[in-house]
């Protein structure tokens, strides 16, 4: 019996059970208190059996380097049966007069904005965006900072998630980048999962400039004119295989 002293029901007579509890156990919001745990087993980790396990690979490209990890990214996703990946770019918050004056080129048309809302609806997420002094871009923390709906609710626990990143020059802090990003995946309950080392020989090259680290696919800009190499592309593709496989092994389990 609870503090406020209700009734127990009979025991001759159970209490109503609806004909359908997935439905309505999902009709109404999950309310959050200060006392309350918020059982996860009605949010993200609800089982659920995909037709296509679905990748989202979200970003934030200004002058295009981390646009073209993300698209050799998608091509690994998408080699793998199964799963499928789709691109999305987050708002940008400078002005047109600003761009110009950064002379920023303009945003792929084909690749469309995200909500916060639309997260839910991944299986996993590949978040990629450039530095701005050892941390993500503003423009990835505000879509970040407008998850809060999504993080009252834990609606992404348990959702694998990792990083890709793009900086000027060697010391501009790309695993440092992906350091200070784990904290929105960890407020979330989100499953941070790093690249490693599973890239092979790949990972020791030293005979060029090459980007990336364990913590995910990197290009290094220089002055904005440096494209990415070979090298750094398919470190992206092998992060988007690799993610590819560990969400399809999670969804099996």
């Amino acid at each position: 019996m609870g503090k406020g002293g209700g009734c127990v029901p009979s025991k001759k007579k159970q209490p109503p059970v609806s004909d359908d509890p997935v439905s309505s156990r999902e009709a109404a919001p999950i309310p959050v208190h200060d006392d309350e745990t918020i059982d996860v087993a009605t949010t993200s980790l609800e089982p659920r059996i995909p037709s296509k396990l679905k990748i989202f690979i979200v970003f934030y490209s200004m002058y295009g380097h981390v646009e073209g990890l993300a698209k050799r990214m998608k091509k690994g996703v998408d080699g793998v049966e199964g799963v499928e990946a789709f691109l999305y770019r987050v708002a940008e918050t400078l002005s047109d007069d600003v761009l110009m004056k950064m002379k920023a080129p303009g945003k792929d048309v084909g690749i469309p904005e995200i909500t916060a809302a639309e997260l839910v609806n991944a299986d996993g997420v590949l978040f990629g965006f450039p530095t701005r002094y050892g941390c993500m871009a503003a423009q990835m923390k505000s879509f970040f900072d407008s998850t809060g709906q999504l993080w009252k609710e834990q609606k992404l626990a348990g959702k694998p998630a990792g990083f890709f990143v793009s900086t000027g020059t060697q010391g501009g802090g790309q695993e440092t980048t992906a350091w200070t990003a784990i904290t929105q995946l960890t407020h979330h309950g989100m499953l941070f999962v790093p690249v490693g080392y599973t890239f092979g020989a790949g990972m020791f090259k030293m005979d060029t400039v090459r980007g990336g680290s364990p913590y995910g696919a990197g290009v290094y800009a220089g002055d904005g004119s440096r494209e990415a190499n070979e090298t750094e592309l398919a470190l992206a593709e092998h992060q988007g295989k690799y993610m590819a496989t560990i969400v399809k092994r999670l969804a099996q389990t």
